[in-house]
């Protein structure tokens, strides 16, 4: 029986996906005004960031890293563990500066709402956008991201993470033409 933080099922992007999603995003992202800062989450937020950036021409590019440790305590509570951010921006580095948090999944909504309330704290002005939201996963019923390019209920596989055998897909060796 699955539980409802399991997916129903796998679904595996292509690049032309992805410049969909991209291209669902810009016009969204255009209509809020320009941005001065782009904060990148590792890892799944750099290769979204690094094509939104490219075609926004936003050259102040930041990165968090973020990591929840397990609760060696009581595994039920592991959802409830505070984050470590392994590499944060200096608060002066974001100080009123509209900042773009960019992730590839809203999953749970841990990460990028944590990295949200310290750009919050840091004196930002933080935005969020992702490629999927999956509001059946999120922890947060009335947070959502900012900008996304499509809500979904799977597990997202994107073109970048096919090579490396991703939760119990197999690992499959790249196809020449």
């Amino acid at each position: 029986m699955l539980t409802p933080y399991q997916p129903i099922r796998h679904e595996v992007l292509t690049w032309d996906d992805v410049d969909r999603l991209v291209d669902v995003l810009l016009p969204q992202l255009r209509s809020a005004g320009p941005f001065d800062a782009m904060l990148m989450i590792t890892r799944g937020g750099l290769v979204p960031g690094g094509l939104i950036s490219e075609a926004l021409n936003l050259r102040y590019i930041l990165t968090a890293a973020v990591r929840f440790p397990p609760n060696p305590e009581e595994k039920s509570a592991k959802l409830m563990v505070w984050p470590e951010f392994l590499q944060f921006p200096e608060d002066a580095l974001l100080v009123d500066r509209r900042t773009l948090i960019v992730d590839d999944v809203w999953g749970s909504g841990r990460t990028i709402t944590a990295v949200r309330g310290r750009v919050e704290a840091a004196g930002g002005i933080p935005f969020t956008c992702v490629f999927h939201f999956n509001p059946y996963r999120s922890l947060f019923t009335k947070a959502r991201p900012d900008f996304y390019g499509a809500i979904t209920d799977a597990y997202i596989i994107y073109p970048w993470e096919i090579d490396r055998g991703v939760k119990g897909l197999p690992r499959s060796e790249p196809k020449y033409n």
